[in-house]
């Protein structure tokens, strides 16, 4: 550890490597990472089916045990990786997309799926990161929405956080990849809304400007990996979103139909336990994961 930190111009050569490796030797990525049309991603190959049959049986558990007895009506959704749109455009390896796709949707028959592959396209996302950009998704917020039977179309102001972002794949390519802006959504119903984070028992600031400044900026959205959290808005519907980090920057987009938004991740708290926070009386459940995560979904708990 000692000699990895105190190695003279570490980074340097990290970064002489990358560049030798892939534009000097003519290598199409380095440590699984290539580009492609300005766009850093990371080889997602092959399609596992068995983490597919691992998520779902843990959807099943969730909704047999809470939504089914309280009649919700559940919804499942799936965000593309970046993989989705560049991987074959590059000559790259991909992973099976509709095939996942399917046997999802045909091992969670309970759930009404919602197809946001064709609201999505890769400027909606970072170009050095795994994530969409919630500047770019409110349109795809709009459409899920109506997907479950509710009407959000509301006012934006986009605030520029004011960091350097570089996403995770900056440093795990060690290439000279330029620094983007982050931004966040708001409004006056979000500057209203109460949020409750259970793992501090404290309420907490829908974006976490501390966290914007930390090491990871994306993790502003919601304070970044969080087990359970409420969001509070007077209306008279409430939605559970079971999410992973891509569903940070979209529950809060989510709000303006929902007196009550609770945000779920199954990553970091037992569905055993769920029961003990969440009171289940038929609200709208979403179900909503990357094909990151689908794919190697030994995460779920």
């Amino acid at each position: 550890k000692y000699t990895l930190d105190q190695f003279p111009l570490r980074d340097k050569f990290r970064t002489l490597k990358s560049v030798t490796a892939l534009y000097a030797m003519g290598k199409k990525d380095n440590n699984g990472i290539y580009l492609y049309d300005g766009y850093a991603s990371k080889l997602e190959y092959p399609y596992n089916p068995s983490s597919i049959k691992w998520a779902a049986s843990r959807m099943n558990f969730v909704y047999e045990k809470y939504l089914k007895p309280t009649g919700s009506k559940v919804y499942l959704s799936v965000v593309p990786d970046k993989n989705y749109f560049i991987a074959e455009k590059g000559g790259y390896l991909y992973m099976d997309y509709e095939s996942l796709f399917r046997d999802l949707r045909e091992q969670t028959d309970f759930a009404e799926y919602i197809d946001i592959t064709g609201q999505l396209g890769i400027t909606d996302y970072y170009k050095t990161d795994t994530h969409w950009r919630q500047e770019k998704i409110s349109s795809v917020a709009n459409y899920i929405a109506a997907a479950m039977g509710t009407t959000i179309n509301p006012t934006y102001t986009q605030v520029d956080v004011g960091v350097p972002f570089y996403g995770v794949y900056y440093g795990q390519s060690a290439l000279p990849l330029s620094a983007e802006k982050i931004y966040y959504l708001t409004n006056e119903t979000l500057k209203n809304c109460k949020v409750f984070d259970y793992e501090s028992n404290a309420y907490m600031d829908m974006y976490d400007m501390e966290k914007a400044n930390g090491k990871d900026p994306y993790e502003l959205f919601l304070g970044g990996s969080k087990s359970l959290i409420t969001i509070e808005n007077p209306t008279d519907k409430e939605l559970i979103v079971f999410r992973d980090s891509f569903g940070s920057s979209l529950s809060p987009l989510l709000v303006e139909g929902y007196a009550k938004v609770t945000v779920v991740d199954i990553r970091y708290i037992s569905p055993v336990l769920l029961g003990n926070f969440i009171e289940f009386h038929g609200q709208d459940v979403l179900f909503i994961y990357s094909s990151l995560v689908l794919n190697n979904s030994s995460t779920i708990k």
